[in-house]
């Protein structure tokens, strides 16, 4: 069953902030293209190739980096929603910025300045991720920020869900530009948030195998890979086990897009639903997987988190990170010259604005450039040992 009445239309945007007089537009591309196209283009999407996903600056070339993640990401996202009669284009938006917002070192960063700003309003990724698109990249002459429609900001605002007690960044660009905060958010945004947990919860499986901190023994203690891996065994008897278990990634993947076209169709009909404005007043999230696995993934995600992100040499270096980033704080509120011309030059008046001045420049850090400033500051030999490879 096609949902395509209730896709994103381009041509029915609620438009951008900010007229773009005096452009000329040149080519086929409608207004969502232009946003995908927009972000691709962007500093801090290229910035993606060097932050954390998993294992904090790996020194392998096999293992997923916060841009391939995204990319994999929207890959999964656009074919739910070619198969869904969606808008793609907006989805691969969604999907391919939904990550700008992260800091160096993953979760450990994030918590790191989350801790440092907290008298200030704090730190969230996904309230940055507005606040870098709408207000940090500034490629055009006339305004702040990439002038997204209001579709993609809205999407990357809600895709978890309404926003009852939105941080100060999103806040910020809510009160310049409103979002509904308070409403859900498209289908496409919905289909988003669901890739985004399909692909991490593989791909970060295929990663910790990858790197020894998971094996196969493990996983068989979930019954949901157990099931996977058993038709893989039976297709694929004489396989080397390394191939059985690419496989295994690939077919579970299968497994839960199919589930979620499934699922989403069925709760669109339930609810009745017929415009993207009902999508919205649904009143609960449509884009889902089916309640079974749905259960079966939060099963999963328990079982990452004991066996991988919270593996002994995994806490080595989430710790060293939140070292980093929290001495690299301390350093730049100390003397904000240590930033660099640029950004030392453009320091506002005031203390809060002061200290989300200095968040915003070290959330675009990569891992590695936050390394080499720590480095600088306080020499080589005092990176925590955990980070000493990157």
């Amino acid at each position: 069953m096609s949902l395509a009445g209730v896709a994103s239309d381009p041509g029915k945007t609620r438009g951008r902030r900010h007229e773009e007089v005096g452009r000329v537009v040149r080519g086929p591309r409608d207004m969502f293209q232009r946003d995908r196209d927009r972000i691709i283009h962007s500093i801090a999407f290229r910035r993606l190739r060097h932050k954390t996903q998993v294992f904090v600056a790996p020194d392998g070339d096999h293992y997923r980096v916060r841009l391939t993640h995204s990319i994999e990401v929207a890959q999964i996202g656009r074919g739910i929603a070619r198969a869904l009669g969606l808008n793609e284009d907006l989805t691969e938006a969604l999907c391919l910025a939904h990550d700008i917002g992260h800091p160096p070192f993953g979760h450990a960063g994030e918590d790191a300045l989350k801790a440092a700003m907290r008298t200030h309003g704090g730190f969230d990724h996904n309230g940055h991720t507005l606040r870098t698109l709408a207000r940090l990249e500034c490629p055009y002459p006339r305004f702040d920020g990439l002038n997204l429609t209001w579709e993609t900001l809205e999407g990357l605002a809600k895709h978890n869900g309404p926003v009852r007690r939105p941080g100060w960044a999103l806040a910020d660009i809510d009160a310049e530009f409103p979002l509904d905060l308070t409403s859900h958010a498209s289908l496409e945004a919905q289909v988003a948030a669901v890739a985004d947990d399909i692909a991490y919860d593989n791909h970060d499986i295929d990663d910790g195998l990858r790197a020894g901190l998971l094996c196969l023994d493990q996983l068989m203690e979930q019954p949901f890979v157990a099931a996977n891996f058993a038709g893989v065994e039976r297709r694929f008897p004489g396989a080397a086990r390394e191939r059985q278990l690419r496989e295994l990634v690939r077919d579970q993947i299968g497994v839960m897009v199919n589930d979620v076209i499934a699922a989403t169709q069925a709760n669109v009909a339930g609810a009745g639903v017929a415009t993207v404005a009902e999508v919205r007043a649904a009143g609960r999230t449509l884009g889902t997987f089916s309640p079974e696995l749905a259960r079966q993934e939060r099963d999963l995600k328990r079982f990452m988190y004991a066996n991988l992100y919270h593996h002994p040499s995994q806490l080595a270096a989430a710790e060293g990170a939140r070292q980093v980033v929290a001495s690299l704080f301390a350093a730049y509120v100390d003397d904000p010259r240590r930033m660099g011309k640029d950004w030392a030059a453009r320091l506002p008046d005031g203390e809060t604005a002061m200290v989300r001045h200095i968040g915003d420049y070290i959330a675009g850090m990569t891992d590695r450039f936050a390394i080499d400033r720590f480095a600088e500051i306080h020499g080589r030999d005092a990176v925590p040992e955990a980070l000493k490879h990157a």
